[in-house]
């Protein structure tokens, strides 16, 4: 098997969990996995009670990015389902992804959140709908913090007065979560925090 972003060939090491079938298979190369640069953020926000990023936004997370989400690389959804299953399995809550707009989705044949759960084995409820289609890394800070109501809560949908953890690719200046959190609380949660794969600092 080749690595799925250099293709280089993977060096498979017979070992007694894949002989019984509990270790995952990898999907990337050594090099390739150590280019992506591990980060312990943690911080509050005005709504949001933690959020936590696992990688920083590096050449080889910019190049990963491009490959799954713009090149419908679906494969690479397992490249961190590990780390993530790890983040997520210890949290008693409600795991909710970030949704794309349906004509995006659509554009774009699946859905990069919730493929990136799919993988890493994480149950999750699709709460939210986004409701516009602008596209947030094209916008300025100053016209990301600007902007209103960017998600709705899915019509019919009760939420629970408990935890909810929204899941994104990447956080920037955390408008996006913002807003998604703003409607899960303003319908009823008693907490929202938010795990992303990425910090980008902008």
């Amino acid at each position: 098997m080749n690595c799925l972003l250099c293709e280089q060939k993977l060096a498979s090491t017979p070992s007694w969990q894949s002989l019984l079938a509990i270790e995952k298979t990898l999907l990337i190369c050594e090099i390739c996995s150590n280019s992506f640069e591990r980060v312990d953020t943690s911080e509050r926000g005005d709504v949001l009670h933690h959020v936590k990023s696992l990688y920083t936004y590096n050449e080889a997370m910019r190049e990963y990015l491009h490959q799954y989400k713009f090149l419908q690389d679906v494969a690479l959804s397992g490249v961190f389902a590990n780390e993530l299953r790890n983040e997520l399995k210890r949290k008693n809550a409600i795991i909710v992804p970030i949704p794309m707009h349906l004509d995006k989705k659509i554009e774009r044949t699946f859905s990069h959140v919730e493929e990136l759960l799919h993988a890493a084995n994480i149950p999750f409820e699709d709460l939210l709908v986004k409701t516009n289609t602008e596209v947030m890394g094209e916008k300025t800070r100053e016209e990301r913090l600007a902007m209103r109501h960017l998600f709705s809560i899915k019509e019919g949908t009760v939420i629970q007065q408990t935890t909810y953890i929204l899941v994104d690719d990447i956080y920037t200046t955390g408008t996006t979560l913002q807003h998604a959190a703003t409607a899960l609380l303003e319908a009823g949660a008693e907490r929202v925090e938010a795990v992303t794969l990425i910090r980008a600092e902008r």
